[in-house]
């Protein structure tokens, strides 16, 4: 079960994940297609309403070309 820290994460890890996205130039659809993770799921991820595996977060980070440590600083 999720605490309120642990959402609160998740929410600072989305906000990170979706700067670093549209500082790339990416919608949500392209980001999909370049690492095989559906749109709606990336959502999510952004919103802070799903917990990304640790190979969701390496996919990413290949796609988005940055370090995986790039997306959970913030």
């Amino acid at each position: 079960m999720l605490t309120g820290a642990d959402r609160e994460t998740l929410k600072e890890f989305g906000e990170n994940l979706k700067k670093i996205r549209t500082r790339k130039g990416y919608s949500l659809r392209a980001l999909s297609h370049e690492c095989r993770i559906d749109f709606s799921d990336i959502g999510k991820m952004e919103r802070g309403e799903t917990n990304p595996t640790l190979l969701t977060l390496l996919e990413l980070a290949k796609a988005l070309q940055v370090s995986p440590d790039e997306l959970v600083r913030f």
